[in-house]
């Protein structure tokens, strides 16, 4: 009798967990975190619902800032979940202390440095933020990466006329010192600074292209050699690039025509020592090209913030519209989307300066954030993605 039960028992489980399933795939990921606790068969229900239906996207992060001292900022910062489709509000306690300009890199990175303090954060929420000091050479506006989670590369944007336009330090995370290695490339003496350059990192390579010319050095943290230049510009028709990490691949996405006459905006993966060999992924629909425009009639530059397979395409000039676009298995843009920036006000113009950051966020991300009191969320509204 009594295995007889068991096996009713097991049976009831089992139906129990696929409807359990099937509701998850529509509860959005910040309202599933005290789903954790309730049994060991909710638990199992949940995760294989995240595991095989509806899985977790790549959340993008817009943090705001005023754009003068004391550069004070709002205690919190706005989210969307891709998965659960909607924007969200991430309360920040307590406030983080802005000590100057707020800048991002990698898609992942936070940062801030003045002459006293370099801060920065890279957990996926941006709720813990570190302190150090500043790097030997007093830079205004280098180039920043990080690496394998323990090394910061700061490159370049050297203020002092005496110093080196080009030197190049390492801040370890262990140790909590800087060190200095070998100057970025020579090709760079003129563009040495963030502004002109796009970066991407993977756990073993810093990567640094002239926006404007595709011209490309690799710096390696272990050697701490930069090898290059690569040209990645294979097709005349680029007049502005910027590169990113895929899956621990080379990306670029590139503009082609002029600006006042953009013909198309696509994507190539870049592989080979000397990223000779292209695969176009994917090339965006002529309607999305135009939303990133606004009501401007010319496109002179974008930028991208990704992690994963998601990448988010916007004009720094009017980041009013943001471009979303999905890379699936065959390493070809399977999907294609708009999404209104929910930073921007009624009035068509974002409120604050803006600064993106794009990371994978899990449950137990979303349960530290809440347990530990440094983060609490609600919901702002739908993202209604086209």
């Amino acid at each position: 009798m009594n295995k007889e039960h068991e096996e009713i028992q097991s049976e009831s489980d089992i139906i129990r967990g696929d409807v359990l399933e099937s509701i998850f795939c529509h509860v959005p990921l910040i309202h599933l975190v005290p789903v954790c606790h309730l049994s060991k068969s909710w638990n199992r229900a949940l995760f294989s619902s995240l595991r095989h239906f509806n899985k977790p996207k790549p959340w993008l992060i817009v943090h705001s800032q005023t754009s003068r001292p004391p550069y004070t900022t709002a205690a919190s910062s706005v989210a969307y979940d891709p998965r659960s489709n909607l924007w969200l509000r991430i309360n920040h306690d307590p406030p983080v202390e802005y000590v100057s300009d707020l800048r991002s890199s990698n898609s992942t990175l936070l940062y801030m440095l003045s002459i006293s303090k370099f801060s920065f954060s890279f957990d996926p929420l941006h709720l813990t933020w570190h302190q150090a000091d500043p790097p030997l050479v007093w830079r205004t506006d280098p180039v920043v990466g990080i690496l394998d989670r323990r090394h910061i590369v700061v490159a370049g944007g050297a203020w002092d006329f005496e110093d080196d336009p080009l030197s190049v330090e390492i801040y370890d995370l262990e140790t909590r010192k800087w060190d200095t290695c070998e100057s970025i490339s020579a090709i760079f003496e003129h563009s040495a600074a963030s502004m002109w350059l796009s970066i991407a990192a993977n756990t073993k390579t810093l990567y640094a292209m002239e926006q404007a010319s595709g011209i490309t050095c690799s710096f390696d943290p272990i050697s701490r050699i930069w090898l290059g230049p690569f040209d990645l510009r294979h097709d005349p028709n680029i007049y502005f690039s910027v590169i990113g990490i895929s899956r621990d691949n080379l990306i670029m996405l590139g503009l082609l025509g002029n600006s006042e006459n953009v013909k198309d905006i696509k994507i190539w993966e870049l592989k080979g020592e000397s990223f000779e060999l292209f695969k176009e992924i994917g090339a965006m629909p002529k309607e999305l090209v135009e939303k990133l425009k606004e009501e401007h009639a010319s496109l002179s530059s974008i930028k991208i913030s990704l992690t994963g397979d998601v990448l988010y395409i916007f004009n720094p000039e009017e980041p009013k519209e943001l471009v979303v676009c999905e890379i699936d298995g065959r390493r070809r843009v399977s999907r294609w989307g708009s999404l209104k920036n929910s930073m921007v006000n009624d009035g068509g113009r974002v409120t604050e300066r803006a600064v993106l950051t794009c990371a994978d966020v899990s449950l137990g991300d979303l349960r530290k954030a809440m347990k530990s009191g440094k983060g609490s969320f609600s919901t702002v509204n739908n993202g209604i993605l086209q």
